[in-house]
């Protein structure tokens, strides 16, 4: 059986993560720094404790569980988030430390999947972006991120490395933290106000499953080793689309106020992701509309 390691197991992510690979044979490992409260996520045939920090033992953990694929997601992945040097050890130090460990350590690898992020195209380019956009990164998130993209190159040619740049993507069990569970939040307990920023703006948003799936598929097509790849929708959606959606789904109508503080008067009007190579290298698959996504959101249970 076919054996993946995914970092950041009991993340948002890395659970449906989990749960895709599960169900398409593999036996799913896990890598977290601490031990997991509660019932282990089903998918997952083992976690194992270790931070990215300790080189040693996750060289050890390595050679013990021999993964044919990596899945790095374990990261600082909320943008706001204000301890800066936590962002560059999770997402650069922690990156190296796991490359240099499976550089080292593993013989049988055919595929070490990096989640970069969007973010790296900042907010300064109107419409489209494809892969060939030019850096510019907005906030220390964004900077780790293009810093880690150049370190993955130094280990090009040494590891079957598949570079992502996610675009937004939401779905059951994300923090309320991030914009559209915090719709959904407020919706959920039918709240009479939310402030939000300008619900102009338009970005692209996916589906978590569909995101994974993306994830998986990458992994398994050869084609994509060495690659950057953009993982989005192709479309742009607004706030206020997301809200009437909201309403229409829940029959609940929020207040919006506009906070000031949530406002960048530099942010562009209108972007969104190129599919062109995703699709070049996987395939074409059906989409998963916003409008469904808000629906399994609103009337589904939040999971723990």
């Amino acid at each position: 059986m076919r054996k993946v390691l995914i970092t950041g197991v009991t993340g948002f992510t890395g659970r449906y993560m989990a749960e895709e690979l599960a169900a398409c044979g593999y036996e799913v490992h896990g890598l977290s720094y601490r031990q997991p409260a509660g019932d282990l996520p089903a998918a997952v045939s083992a976690i194992h404790c270790c931070a990215l920090n300790d080189p040693e033992l996750l060289r050890t953990l390595l050679a013990e569980i021999r993964p044919t694929y990596v899945v790095h997601l374990a990261a600082v992945s909320f943008v706001a988030h204000t301890d800066a040097d936590g962002i560059y050890n999770a997402n650069l130090l922690g990156t190296r430390h796991l490359l240099e460990a499976l550089r080292t350590t593993t013989t049988n690898l055919e595929g070490v999947l990096l989640a970069s992020s969007a973010n790296v195209y900042g907010n300064a380019t109107e419409g489209v972006l494809d892969e060939n956009a030019t850096f510019a990164p907005a906030n220390d998130y964004a900077v780790s991120k293009v810093a880690m993209e150049f370190l993955a190159r130094l280990y090009q040619g040494r590891l079957p490395i598949i570079v992502s740049r996610p675009f937004n993507y939401t779905g059951v069990g994300q923090a309320e933290q991030f914009l559209v569970p915090k719709i959904v939040a407020h919706t959920r307990r039918r709240a009479d106000i939310i402030e939000l920023g300008n619900l102009d703006i338009a970005r692209d948003f996916c589906d978590v499953r569909q995101v994974v799936q993306a994830y998986r598929r990458l992994l398994e097509t050869p084609a994509a080793i060495g690659e950057t790849v953009n993982i989005c929708s192709g479309s742009a959606y607004t706030l206020q689309y997301v809200l009437e959606q909201a309403a229409a789904i829940s029959g609940h109508r929020l207040e919006v106020r506009v906070n000031p503080a949530f406002v960048r008067s530099s942010d562009v009007k209108n972007l969104f992701g190129c599919r062109t190579k995703l699709d070049s290298l996987i395939g074409s698959t059906p989409l998963i509309e916003l409008r469904d996504t808000l629906r399994w959101m609103i009337e589904q249970p939040s999971r723990n």
